[in-house]
């Protein structure tokens, strides 16, 4: 949540800083994990100004599959900075989704940066 609310200078657009928070059951590393994938976006502008790509921060925490994670299912949720949207409500209803994760430890975590 700290690094959440850490504002960035990014350009003046709604979509310039964004947060996504997402999970599911993947197969991304070669063999089937339930993985929590919480990502900042960042908006690149080229020297006019003008958008160019984006820059994604991602800290994936990757579980052992087991039953009660595989009933959680898949779900992903946006937020952006510099928009209406309310940042400590959309971490309120983040926080619920959190909660069969509690009592568990990851088994990976992998932190790294692509463009898209």
């Amino acid at each position: 949540m700290r690094f959440a609310q850490q504002r960035f200078d990014t350009a003046a657009t709604p979509d310039a800083d964004g947060l996504l928070f997402q999970y599911g059951t993947y197969a991304f590393t070669g063999r089937p994990m339930f993985t929590l994938d919480l990502t900042r976006q960042f908006d690149i502008n080229d020297d006019d100004g003008e958008h160019d790509h984006y820059v994604q921060v991602h800290c994936e925490l990757r579980y052992e599959p087991e039953p009660a994670l595989d009933a959680v299912g898949s779900f992903d949720s946006w937020f952006f900075h510099d928009t209406d949207a309310d940042l400590d409500q959309w971490f309120a209803a983040l926080e619920r989704r959190l909660e069969p994760l509690l009592d568990r430890g990851p088994s990976e975590i992998d932190l790294y940066e692509e463009p898209v």
